[in-house]
């Protein structure tokens, strides 16, 4: 059954079907674990095309409001712990994503190293299934956040830990710093170079869990997002370099 609209001011067309969307979950129109309706529904609802609505959607996973399960659908996710006393949607600048991957080098870290002593053959058979899922979708040329966000979850899940995973589902997408910004594009990169470094960091941390090697583990981990962290810190003092002298508009 399609959801109802409401009258609405002429906006960005994703932020619109954003703003729906919402607007039905917080007022219980949708309820925590009710699927969505299809894109193609949402397209017809509210008039616009496809890419529209899966930029809509993608707004809605970094938020941290639902969270989408390959081949069944887009579901609505509890409202976070509001304990955690962090709001995803402040993630905007550069200068942010850097203090969030601070945030992940010691909490991933950590994750990982529990993993590898605590996994069960199940929840490495998960890590594995999420990294193959990512490789696969490099090899096609298609750079997926959400694929790259069920990885760090995966191991999240394997450190017998259940804060870690609550943590990084409530932060959303944003865990992953392609969600806010395009990181090969800002720090000059060739974006497939740039996409098979990340995908030999991430065997490598695959591999440590897998052996049981924590303090490996630790350490692909924190060599993993300590060099997503120190290219986005050069790029950005770069830029701002750049901005003090006039070279770039402010």
């Amino acid at each position: 059954m399609m959801l109802p609209t409401t009258p609405r001011k002429p906006r960005n067309l994703a932020q619109q079907v954003v703003a729906q969307l919402t607007e039905h979950i917080r007022h219980g129109e949708l309820h925590p674990g009710d699927k969505l309706p299809t894109e193609t529904e949402i397209m017809v609802e509210q008039g616009v095309s496809r890419s529209v609505v899966r930029e809509a959607i993608s707004r809605l996973q970094a938020a941290g409001l639902v969270e989408t399960r390959h081949g069944i659908g887009t579901f609505v996710l509890p409202p976070p712990p509001p304990m955690m006393g962090i709001d995803p949607a402040t993630v905007v600048t550069v200068r942010d994503v850097i203090a969030l991957l601070e945030l992940r080098i010691g909490l991933e870290t950590e994750a990982a190293g529990l993993a590898a002593a605590r996994r069960s053959e199940a929840q490495l058979a998960e890590v594995r299934a999420a990294l193959a899922a990512l490789q696969h979708a490099a090899r096609r040329g298609e750079d997926n956040v959400e694929l790259d966000q069920r990885f760090h979850l995966a191991i999240a899940e394997a450190s017998g830990n259940d804060y870690f995973r609550a943590i990084l589902q409530h932060l959303g997408a944003n865990i992953i710093p392609r969600a806010r910004i395009n990181s090969a594009r800002l720090t000059h990169a060739d974006p497939v170079a740039y996409m098979e470094q990340v995908g030999r960091e991430h065997e490598q941390i695959v591999d440590a869990i897998a052996r049981g090697d924590a303090e490996a583990a630790r350490a692909a981990m924190r060599l993993h997002i300590g060099n997503s962290r120190e290219r986005l810190r050069k790029a950005q003092d770069q830029l701002e370099a750049a901005q003090d002298l006039g070279a770039v508009p402010v």
